[in-house]
């Protein structure tokens, strides 16, 4: 078992379930409102420096086998996000399936109090939206992955991209909103 996640265990904070070879580094935060550890799991040899949060009315974040989160990524669900394996997500990349917050002042200000007095809410809608990354993909740093988005096998998501439709397979897309740059060649596409 991993000592980190025995560490965080014996906190008594709500953790993750690590497979073999899995690794929080000190920098990783694991935020589960839910606090069920099934809601989030990180596949054998994955290493995680950034955040993961699930929401309290619900969320879900399941990563892939040798993959690796960055330090000052959030990956924040309240539906599900599910990650391949061998996928590279940088530094500060923000990745939300849901808005985060409701659009009517009215709402969202009931929700910030709630969050401050007594905990993220047990019900409320956040427009949430299933985001799937596809094996093999690669996120740039500072990149944003909004609600709903899929990126297919191989994608590559350049630096500071904010990514708002889905990325085929084996293409690389950037700017903002994101759109495709081009497709990778066969050559490159072998390598993986």
């Amino acid at each position: 078992m991993n000592l980190d996640y025995v560490a965080r265990r014996l906190l008594g904070r709500p953790t993750c379930i690590l497979d073999r070879g899995a690794k929080l580094y000190r920098s990783a935060r694991i935020r589960n409102a839910s606090g069920k550890d099934s809601e989030i799991r990180v596949g054998s040899h994955s290493m995680i420096l950034g955040e993961l949060l699930t929401f309290a009315h619900g969320g879900q974040i399941q990563i892939g086998t040798w993959c690796y989160v960055g330090e000052g990524t959030r990956i924040w669900s309240a539906s599900r996000v599910l990650i391949g394996d061998r996928v590279l997500i940088a530094h500060n990349v923000n990745i939300f399936d849901s808005l985060t917050h409701p659009l009517g002042a009215g709402a969202r200000h009931k929700q910030f109090q709630t969050i401050v007095t007594s905990g993220h809410p047990k019900e409320i809608n956040l427009g949430e939206q299933e985001i799937t990354i596809g094996h093999d993909a690669w996120i740039g740093a500072n990149a944003i992955i909004l609600r709903g988005v899929m990126i297919g096998t191989g994608g590559i998501v350049g630096a500071g991209a904010v990514v708002t439709r889905n990325v085929p397979a084996y293409t690389i897309v950037a700017g903002n909103p994101a759109h495709p740059i081009r497709e990778l060649t066969p050559l490159e596409r072998d390598a993986m």
